[in-house]
C-alpha cells in the first residue's frame, strides 16, 4: 500500500485496488511478454510461453468489496490461484486481506484471454501453459 493509495476516508480506493490486483498478478506470472527490463523470476512465468505476435489481454474484471482496506504503511496481502481454465481465456483469482488483522477486503477475479495482435483474434491455450498454470489451479 503506498500514502496516495488513501482517499478521504483513510482506506485504499477503489480504483487504486485494481493496481493492486494487477500487481499481485504480475508478481505471480510475471510481466507481458516484452514489458520492462528481466528482474525477479515470478511464481509461475506464465507469459515466457506466449508466442511472439500475442497479446495478454484483460476481458473481464470482477470486484467484490466485503470490507473496507485501511491503510497501513506495511504491505496489504494478496492470494493468488487460477479459477477456470477454458479452451481461449482463464481466470485469474484474488483476496486482498488488511496485512494485521488478516480480515478479508476484498475477493475479485480477472479474466485474461491471448489474442493474435494481427489479426484480433483469440488464440487458444497452449498445452505447456495449461500445464504451467495446472498447480495453482482450484475451483
Amino acid at each position: 500500500m503506498r500514502w496516495g493509495d488513501m482517499d478521504a476516508y483513510g482506506h485504499v480506493n477503489n480504483v487504486q485496488v485494481v493496481r493492486m490486483l494487477e500487481e499481485a498478478r504480475i508478481a505471480a506470472f510475471g510481466p507481458p511478454r516484452g514489458a520492462g527490463l528481466p528482474g525477479m523470476k515470478p511464481a509461475v512465468s506464465l507469459f515466457d510461453a506466449v508466442p511472439e505476435g500475442v497479446m495478454s489481454l484483460v476481458v473481464e474484471h470482477r470486484i467484490r468489496y466485503v470490507r473496507t482496506l485501511e491503510y497501513r504503511n506495511i504491505p496489504a496481502v494478496a492470494r493468488v490461484w487460477i479459477g477456470a481454465l477454458k479452451g481461449a481465456s482463464f481466470e485469474i483469482h484474488y483476496e486482498l486481506v488488511d496485512p494485521t488483522t488478516d480480515a478479508l477486503c476484498v475477493r475479485a477475479t480477472t479474466q485474461l484471454a491471448f489474442v493474435d495482435e494481427a489479426t484480433g483474434r483469440v488464440v487458444r491455450l497452449s498445452q505447456e501453459q495449461k500445464e504451467l498454470l495446472a498447480p495453482f489451479h482450484r475451483t
